[in-house]
């Protein structure tokens, strides 16, 4: 094992045992942040106009703050601000020049975003991403396990050049530079992860894969679980581990791992590790900081400062909007239990910009959260109130009993006569009839959520089930062009999209 390894282990359990205290209280590690975040763009054009200096100086900053700057969609902030950053313009919404943009459109389908990546955003990510390598310690791995690669699936490096700064999916902007302290055991290295191509990607990483020795793999499930099955199919293998013996943890981010785990497995000749992450295009929000959990910890002193607004109707409307009374609350006003939209604030210029995301305290002393859903992406045409979260207990449940793996699954709400159903498209492997699991899946969303067992009395439908090759889904990504590595299949489809969907597996079956 090398010396920087064991240096890196050595400083990881020093670093675990100072965070395990949880001191100060998180709110007065959220203020601190706040503060900071005011002084560093004061002299901004965005700091300037809400008057942060004057914010940051009151007796309670947080509630000057709230007061004096709205709420922003992704429209308003770029509308009003981050066109202007993007176009060049320097101490727009954060100081300085930005040098680079991600490209996000989530799991919408739209035109895609363009969220500002600062230098201290890059910092704040690199600082995120060692603050969860130092938990490694705590899953009692041996000492040799830090001396192996780690394989990071995701988008190309190879980005836009704009004259003035670049754009490209933020896993490829932090894949042209990994932090010093992983660059040595970085796979599959620069010069692969520029490949734009995703095919040509995923056959290099094949091709390379006997070279390496991999201990962790890291990105979204299912971008992983395809590059798995093709270094498997390439090399002729019965599992992932017959190539490299070494492999024990998985990384995940991006969506919930649970809906992936038995398909995933299957590719395993013995279990992983898995470490849930939270890092969208906005900033590393948290990390699963422990074993005993599937929760993750809030970074609250990493240059972002959260609020949460209750997922409800009277800060929501049916599209998923913000209403223009909704309240937001600070960490320290949160419950446990209760589903928020997260607003954040952030060292790349974003001023309680909605994220999209919503979450759910699950242990409010250790500000350990968990992903429940996207506030435009949950089903409630009748009064379900069905969120992502219920759809993935319920699918995973789903299996268990069927003894299926859904390796994906995307659902839309319908007319069906004078009432509603939901209309499911599964990727089962192996293939089920339809109503088989038509019933089992509807039971068992009963079981998860209440108001689904209400309405599915009233005016809601049995669900409309079709169980498809999952590869349809990836032909679907392929056609839309964001076969990618970083792009995530929408789990709720709206209408239109829904609809575009629907034909497309009508033409490729006839072109089959």
């Amino acid at each position: 094992m090398s010396t920087v390894a064991n240096n890196l282990v050595k400083k990881g359990i020093t670093l675990v045992r100072q965070l395990d205290p949880l001191k100060p209280t998180s709110g007065q590690l959220q203020q601190r942040c706040l503060l900071g975040l005011l002084r560093r763009a004061g002299q901004t054009d965005f700091g300037r106009h809400y008057d942060f200096e004057s914010a940051a100086m009151a007796a309670d900053p947080i509630a000057a703050f709230q007061d004096r700057v709205p709420m922003h969609s992704y429209d308003r902030m770029f509308d009003q601000w981050w066109n202007r950053t993007l176009a060049g313009e320097a101490d727009v919404s954060w100081r300085g020049k930005t040098p680079y943009f991600a490209l996000s459109s989530g799991t919408s389908g739209a035109a895609s975003k363009y969220i500002p990546v600062t230098a201290d955003m890059q910092r704040s990510m690199r600082q995120a991403a060692f603050r969860m390598f130092t938990c490694l310690p705590k899953y009692n791995l041996s000492a040799s396990f830090y001396a192996k690669e780690w394989l990071m699936i995701g988008g190309s490096a190879s980005l836009q050049d704009l004259g003035h700064c670049y754009a490209g999916d933020l896993s490829g902007i932090n894949a042209r530079k990994p932090p010093v302290w992983i660059r040595r055991y970085y796979r599959p290295g620069t010069r692969i992860a520029r490949i734009s191509n995703w095919d040509e990607r995923t056959d290099a990483i094949a091709r390379m894969a006997p070279k390496w020795d991999v201990g962790v793999l890291t990105g979204i499930p299912s971008w992983v679980q395809l590059t798995l099955e093709r270094v498997i199919e390439y090399h002729g293998l019965n599992n992932i581990h017959e190539i490299w013996p070494n492999l024990q943890v998985f990384v995940s981010g991006g969506v919930a791992f649970e809906p992936y785990r038995k398909s995933f497995e299957a590719l395993l000749a013995h279990p992983l590790i898995y470490q849930d992450s939270y890092l969208a295009s906005e900033g590393f929000i948290a990390f699963q900081a422990r074993p005993d959990t599937s929760s993750m910890r809030l970074l609250l002193n990493n240059g972002i400062f959260y609020e949460f607004v209750p997922f409800n109707e009277d800060n929501f409307d049916e599209e998923g909007q913000l209403r223009p009374q909704a309240t937001a609350l600070t960490i320290d006003e949160v419950e446990e239990g209760v589903d928020y939209a997260l607003l954040l604030s952030t060292c790349a210029g974003a001023w309680r910009y909605l994220i999209g995301d919503t979450v759910r305290f699950t242990d409010k002393i250790r500000s350990e959260i968990r992903i429940t859903g996207r506030t435009k992406h949950f089903l409630s045409i009748c009064g379900e109130h069905l969120s992502v979260d219920n759809m993935n207990q319920a699918i995973r449940q789903t299996e268990d009993i069927l003894n299926l793996r859904i390796k994906e699954f995307t659902v839309c709400g319908v007319k069906a006569g004078a009432h509603f159903a939901h209309r499911w498209y599964l990727g089962c492997e192996p293939q089920m009839d339809n109503s088989v699991v038509a019933k089992v899946l509807d039971e068992q969303l009963k079981v998860v959520n209440d108001d689904y067992g209400a309405e599915r009395g009233a005016m809601l439908a049995p669900p409309q089930v079709k169980v498809i090759e999952p590869g349809l889904f990836y032909e679907w990504q392929r056609h839309a062009g964001r076969m990618n590595g970083q792009s995530k299949f929408p789990r709720v489809m709206k209408e239109q999209q829904f609809t575009e969907w629907e034909n497309f597996l009508k033409q490729y079956t006839a072109l089959k």
